[in-house]
C-alpha cells in the first residue's frame, strides 16, 4: 500500500543522528551537548524560521532522552486540552514515565493559556517545549521564559538543503539535474519543508519519468505574470520616444512627442506616472529636484484637469530633460534586486540587531554596536551593516554628474576613512 503522506512528512528523521542542520546546537559544544551527554533534557523554547526542524527536533530529543512526547498546537488547542495532558503525564508520572510537553506555535496562546503551563513545569509533571517563529521576548511570558532555555534555530545553508534534497530523490526515486537543484534550494531559501513540498511536486511535473528538470521546478513554483496594458504598437513607439527624449537631453524632441501623446488622446494620467519614472530612473541623484518636480505635475493634473494640468506635465518634462543624467541609483537598485532574489536570505549581523529585552542582550544583540553621531564627523569609519556572507559588495556608483558628482566625492572620502581604519586594525570583520 503506497504512503499518501506529504513527502516532508515521509522524510522526517527518526533519529537524531538523521538530523539536518542546527550544528550549532547538535554539534560538539552545541547548546545541546550536554543535554545529549547527560540524556536529561529540560525545558526550552526554540525559536526560528518555518522550516528549520523545531517539531522534528523536539520528537527527537523526547525519543533520545526516553520520554513520553505530549503534543498541543496552540492554533486548536485551549486551557481544557492543556489540563487533559498534563492530567495523562501525572498518571504516566506515577508509572516512572517522564513526558514531554510539546507545544507548536506557542505565541499564539494568551497569557493566561500559557499560565496554565506553569505550575506543572515548576513541579516537574512535564518537561516544556515550545516552539515559535516569534521572538519569545515579546510573545512568551516572562514566567515562562525564566523556566525554559531560548534555543534559536537557523534557516538551513545550502549544505543542509542538498543533503536533504538527496533523501527526496531516493525517497521519489527520481534524478534531479543540477539546474534543477540550483532552483529548488534558492526557492527554498532556508526552509525544508518548502524545499520538499516542490520538490514533490516538481517530480508530478516530469514528462520524463525519474527526471526532474529545472522545466518541472518552475512549474512547481508557478511562474510570475507580468501585465501590459493592450496599446497599439504606435502608442508604445511615442511614450518610448518620450522617455528616450528626455533620457538623451532634448527638451525640444521630448516636448514633440507630449504633443503628440496627448493629441492623440492619451490619458495625461499615464504620461505623468511615466514622467515621475524618468525622473527616478534616468536623472536620480544628479538632480533629485526632478523627481520633486514630477510628483507636483501629477499632483498638478490630478487638481486641475485638462488642458490646464497638462502644462505641469510639460514643465516637469522640459526640466528633466535639461537637467543632468544619473542612472546610477536605477543601476544600483537593480543589482540589488538581482543579488537579494538570487541568494539566500542571510541573517541580519548581531551588532545590528535591536535589544529591547535583557533576554536578547544576553543574547549578544546589538553588541559592539557603533552609534554613528557619537563617531568623529557623524561617521563610524571601518563600521559594516551588510551581512557578513556580502560584506564590501558595492551597488551604488554615483556618476560625475550634477549633484552627485559631491554624493561620489563623499562616499569616495568615507570609503578611505574605512580603508584606513582597516589597515589600524578598526574594520569590523
Amino acid at each position: 500500500m503506497n504512503d499518501q503522506r506529504p513527502l516532508a512528512d515521509r522524510l522526517r528523521p527518526r533519529l537524531l543522528a538523521d538530523f539536518v542542520g542546527q550544528a550549532h546546537l547538535l554539534g560538539p559544544g552545541g547548546a545541546l551537548a550536554g543535554t545529549l551527554r547527560a540524556g536529561q533534557l529540560s525545558s526550552l523554547i526554540l525559536w526560528g524560521p518555518p522550516g528549520t526542524g523545531k517539531t522534528t527536533l523536539a520528537r527527537l530529543l523526547a525519543d533520545y532522552c526516553d520520554m513520553h512526547l505530549e503534543t498541543l498546537s496552540a492554533v486548536l488547542s485551549g486551557v481544557k486540552d492543556v489540563r487533559a495532558a498534563v492530567e495523562a503525564a501525572r498518571e504516566r508520572q506515577h508509572s516512572g514515565v517522564a513526558t514531554v510537553l510539546f507545544v507548536d506555535e506557542v505565541h499564539r496562546f494568551n497569557k493566561a493559556q500559557q499560565d496554565a503551563f506553569l505550575p506543572h513545569v515548576e513541579s516537574g509533571v512535564v518537561t516544556f517545549i515550545g516552539a515559535t517563529t516569534e521572538n519569545p521576548s515579546f510573545e512568551v511570558n516572562s514566567a515562562l521564559l525564566s523556566r525554559a532555555r531560548v534555543l534559536v534555530l537557523k534557516a538551513l545553508t545550502r549544505a543542509d538543503l542538498e543533503a536533504i534534497l538527496d533523501r527526496a530523490a531516493s525517497a521519489l526515486d527520481v534524478s534531479i539535474e543540477r539546474d534543477a537543484r540550483e532552483m529548488l534550494c534558492e526557492l527554498a531559501d532556508g526552509d525544508a519543508r518548502r524545499l520538499l513540498n516542490l520538490t514533490e511536486t516538481a517530480a508530478q511535473f516530469s514528462e520524463t519519468p525519474g527526471q526532474v528538470n529545472a522545466a518541472c521546478v518552475q512549474g512547481a513554483a508557478g511562474e510570475r505574470t507580468r501585465r501590459f496594458d493592450k496599446g497599439g504598437d504606435v502608442f508604445y513607439e511615442q511614450i518610448s520616444a518620450l522617455h528616450k527624449s528626455v533620457r538623451g537631453s532634448d527638451p525640444d524632441a521630448a516636448l514633440y512627442w507630449l504633443c503628440r501623446m496627448l493629441d492623440g488622446g492619451c490619458d495625461p494620467l499615464y504620461v505623468a506616472r511615466r514622467v515621475v519614472r524618468m525622473a527616478s530612473e534616468d536623472i536620480g541623484n544628479a538632480d533629485p529636484r526632478g523627481l520633486q518636480l514630477a510628483v507636483a505635475a501629477w499632483d498638478t493634473f490630478q487638481r486641475l484637469g485638462s488642458p490646464e494640468g497638462e502644462l505641469a506635465i510639460a514643465q516637469a518634462v522640459v526640466y528633466l530633460a535639461s537637467v543632468p543624467k544619473s542612472n546610477a541609483v536605477y543601476t544600483a537598485f537593480g543589482a540589488a534586486m538581482t543579488l537579494v532574489r538570487n541568494s539566500p536570505g542571510y541573517d541580519v549581523p548581531m551588532h545590528l540587531r535591536n535589544a529591547p529585552t535583557a533576554m536578547m542582550k544576553s543574547m549578544g544583540y546589538g553588541k559592539g554596536y557603533r552609534y554613528a553621531h557619537d563617531e568623529t564627523d557623524h561617521y563610524a569609519a571601518g563600521e559594516t551593516y551588510l551581512p557578513r556572507e556580502l560584506v564590501g559588495t558595492r551597488f551604488y556608483e554615483p556618476l560625475d554628474s550634477g549633484l552627485e558628482s559631491r554624493i561620489r566625492q563623499r562616499l569616495e572620502a568615507l570609503r578611505a576613512r574605512d580603508r584606513a581604519a582597516g589597515e589600524t586594525g578598526g574594520e569590523r570583520r
